[in-house]
């Protein structure tokens, strides 16, 4: 059985939508070290990067490197400057006005062999178009349980289709 649950998270997309306000930062950095990324990434994500993630490429003379890229409210730059700035080892920075078309989103909850665990689906149109386990509950499921993470994924998303069919 599906039960909706309200579950405050950093962002409100209850309902389907666009947001006409923002950046993509962008750093190429060719000297770093790459184990510093996840560091990075989370502070971001701390000081409201709506999504932060890495690209390998390749620089001039042949250099690899990787390219940061973040999506922020334009409201937001300073504060992602300020870390971009502070932790890696970039000289400058790229801006790119962005549009996002972001899906409605809501949190179910499906019970499981081992208790209620959250699923996030996502609706185009009012239609279910998208849907996936919440992985930290999965994750520590996994490790509670001695089971495989894909057995807890597997059940979760066989137990919220069991529902969809019923309801």
């Amino acid at each position: 059985m599906i039960n909706s649950e309200v579950v405050r998270v950093s962002f409100d997309h209850r309902e389907e939508h666009v947001d006409e306000n923002m950046l993509l930062v962008q750093a190429n950095l060719d000297d770093m070290n790459p184990e510093w990324t996840s560091y990075i990434t989370d502070k971001l994500f701390a000081d409201g990067a709506n999504d932060v993630y890495w690209i390998p490429i390749i620089m001039k003379k042949g250099r690899p490197g990787i390219m940061l890229n973040v999506l922020i409210e334009a409201v937001r730059l300073q504060a992602v400057e300020s870390i971009i700035f502070s932790e890696t080892t970039t000289l400058g920075i790229r801006y790119l006005h962005a549009s996002c078309h972001r899906l409605a989103r809501e949190f179910v909850t499906v019970e499981t062999l081992w208790g209620p665990l959250k699923v996030k689906a996502a609706f185009h149109q009012g239609k279910l178009v998208q849907y996936a386990p919440e992985f930290k509950e999965c994750e520590e499921v996994a490790k509670k349980h001695q089971v495989p993470l894909k057995s807890v994924y597997d059940e979760v998303r066989k137990q919220f289709d069991a529902a969809q069919r019923s309801g």
